[in-house]
């Protein structure tokens, strides 16, 4: 996980829009904002994802 997808998470995650949980409506919203690589990596890593919201770490 790089330094980008970290902060496009957390830019995603201080808006309070969404359960962080719901990955489609954080894909969302994430496209919505440009953060397509975001969008990528929720689709093809979805535990690191989950880890990463989960324990904070990578």
């Amino acid at each position: 996980m790089t330094e980008t997808i970290k902060k496009q998470i957390l830019a995603i995650r201080d808006t309070g829009l969404t359960n962080m949980f719901d990955t489609n409506m954080v894909q969302r919203l994430a496209y919505e904002r440009d953060f397509y690589e975001l969008v990528v990596f929720i689709e093809e890593h979805r535990k690191e994802y989950v880890h990463f919201i989960l324990y904070g770490e990578a």
